[in-house]
């Protein structure tokens, strides 16, 4: 009895003191749709001029918390190709579900770069955005952005394709 307590001990031991597993990498779906020009048409118009950020944010925090997922917000305007073809792409099917799976999407427009600063500025960013999409992802439990640095990378995104843009996003899936 004493030896079989020893041996659970000392498992537990080394089962507490391993290290945490990687996280697994999650892959992209396969987007069939091979280019923009072959996006439904017209494109969406994802950005709402007169809603409030700030309570848009808190809601789907939130919501993001509460199913484990990640908080993706798009910064941009309806005015803006890129911004305009990434909404497109996660309207396809298979983007559709792969983004509802892993995260919770909330757009905020930001005008003529004059509206909702805040947004950016509360997740450290200084000054003007460098472009649009200005993509956040953040972790909803800590209410930390977790792709800084990288948060204007979809700006030129008409010159990477629909299935660049699944991939950039699976990079950020939690």
């Amino acid at each position: 009895m004493r030896l079989r307590r020893s041996i659970i001990l000392a498992l537990l031991a080394t089962t507490a003191a391993a290290p945490a597993a990687p996280r697994a990498k999650i892959v992209a779906p396969h987007v069939a749709t091979t280019s923009f020009e072959r996006l439904p048409t017209p494109l969406p118009l994802p950005y709402d001029e007169k809603a409030d950020a700030n309570a848009q944010i808190a809601a789907a925090r939130m919501r993001a918390a509460k199913a484990g997922k990640r908080l993706l917000i798009d910064l941009g305007g309806n005015w803006c190709l890129d911004c305009r073809l990434l909404a497109g792409t996660i309207e396809l099917p298979e983007m559709k579900r792969f983004v509802a799976r892993h995260f919770v999407v909330v757009t905020v427009d930001i005008g003529r770069f004059d509206k909702n600063g805040q947004v950016a500025s509360g997740y450290g960013i200084q000054g003007r955005l460098k472009g649009v999409p200005a993509v956040l992802i953040v972790d909803p439990r800590t209410n930390r952005l977790l792709n800084a640095g990288h948060e204007t990378e979809l700006a030129d995104a008409r010159s990477m394709g629909p299935q660049a843009l699944a991939d950039w996003l699976a990079k950020w899936a939690a």
